[in-house]
């Protein structure tokens, strides 16, 4: 059999999923799904596209570089492909659930599309897992999001998991007790932090001032280890505004410590790559198994016109969780004559999944039995195993 592979060829960042895996992230998926159910998250399930003002309205700006339009034929409006859910469930826990009583608990799966990858995800179609808690300014929704999500990867086997804190506003607040407003050195200085280069924020004191570097510094260097770097952090001098942001992330990680005092937990201050419009603290999830993050989430503003609400939610990338897990077992497939119909019947009954062969001669071989991707057949009497 030929193969056409100029015919198979698909977009950059597109990929097709084949047996087994497609299978494998199935099951995954539905494992977690099950866990968010297990602590009172509803599944609900919006549409691919939508409105292209409805889809980026609100805090949806943050994906509008991300988000495929196209033209609707039959209301000549233009439409967004979804590039991220989390403001679609915001959506409907506004309107079509408005009248439910708060906090209100809901998850989705679903797949997304992005107009590019990343350096670390390079695929711009993936399946997307997440759960929203909207209706609470409660610390312990923040907390509950961050154990439930911990809860839902263990249940499909992610060992050596840990969570990393932000506070993506800090620096917000800060520049502004600084008077920090020029866009060319707010957008500097925020590079020079994602990319934790302490050298080059030293050299704006001629800019910024001594106070305004040291704290910058101190800030930076305020990473790593919960238990070493929250007691810098609140070390320094900061405005009312940056210090509530800072004793709000105490408070979370006192109810953590409470439920999960083993919890490895992390704290990257000024970390906002990713969390554009997010609003409180923000986490996200590793795994000692695999390079880079499995899922984040955090605090946000979920509104529409009408409305606005505090919200707390994580969305959980399905392929990263896969990378971290070995490879799914072969299932136990036989390939059974169909002449034999009495014992394939018998067969299913049992657990077996069963192939048919069509061919009128007899099964007698082991290469009719890989080629059919079977582990078994059945000879007429007893079950084989193959050598595979």
């Amino acid at each position: 059999m030929s193969t056409n592979f100029q015919g198979s060829l698909l977009p950059i960042g597109l990929s097709d999923l084949l047996p087994p895996d497609a299978e494998y992230e199935t099951h995954i998926t539905e494992t977690l799904m099950r866990s968010f159910a297990s602590y009172g998250y509803d599944r609900v399930k919006p549409p691919l596209i939508e409105f292209e003002e409805i889809l980026l309205g609100g805090s949806g700006v943050a994906t509008e570089k991300q988000t495929f339009r196209i033209m609707d034929p039959v209301s000549q409006r233009m439409l967004g492909v979804r590039a991220d859910m989390t403001m679609q469930i915001a959506r409907i826990a506004s309107t079509r659930l408005g009248d439910i009583k708060r906090p209100i608990r809901l998850s989705y799966a679903g797949q997304v599309l992005r107009v590019k990858g990343s350096d670390l995800r390079p695929k711009r179609q993936f399946a997307q897992i997440g759960a929203e808690l909207i209706g609470s300014n409660s610390f312990r929704a923040d907390a509950e999001v961050i154990l439930m999500t911990i809860n839902a990867l263990e249940s499909v086997g992610i060992s050596n998991l840990s969570v990393d804190l932000c506070i993506p506003k800090l620096l917000t607040h800060i520049f502004t007790d600084f008077k920090i407003d020029a866009s060319f050195e707010v957008d500097n200085l925020k590079t020079f932090f994602n990319q934790k280069n302490v050298p080059a924020i030293e050299g704006l004191k001629e800019k910024l001032g001594d106070e305004a570097v040291e704290t910058f510094k101190t800030i930076l260097i305020s990473s790593g280890s919960i238990e070493t770097a929250l007691p810098m952090l609140k070390s320094i001098k900061l405005n009312d505004q940056a210090k509530k942001q800072i004793d709000n992330l105490e408070i979370v990680v006192k109810h953590l410590r409470k439920r999960a005092p083993d919890l490895k937990i992390t704290i990257d201050p000024a970390e906002s790559r990713g969390f554009e419009y997010h609003t409180g603290i923000t986490f996200s999830f590793f795994s000692s198994e695999i390079n880079g993050e499995i899922g984040r989430g955090g605090r946000y503003q979920a509104y529409n016109s009408k409305i606005t609400e505090d919200a707390t939610g994580v969305s959980l990338f399905v392929d990263s969780i896969i990378q971290a897990l070995p490879k799914p077992k072969k299932q136990k497939k036989i390939l059974v004559s169909s002449f034999d119909s009495s014992k394939i019947n018998n067969l299913r009954k049992e657990g077996w999944i069963v192939v048919e062969y069509f061919d009128d001669v007899s099964i007698n071989s082991e290469n009719d039995t890989i080629q059919s991707g079977c582990t078994h057949y059945w000879d007429g009497q007893n079950i084989i195993a193959v050598n595979i």
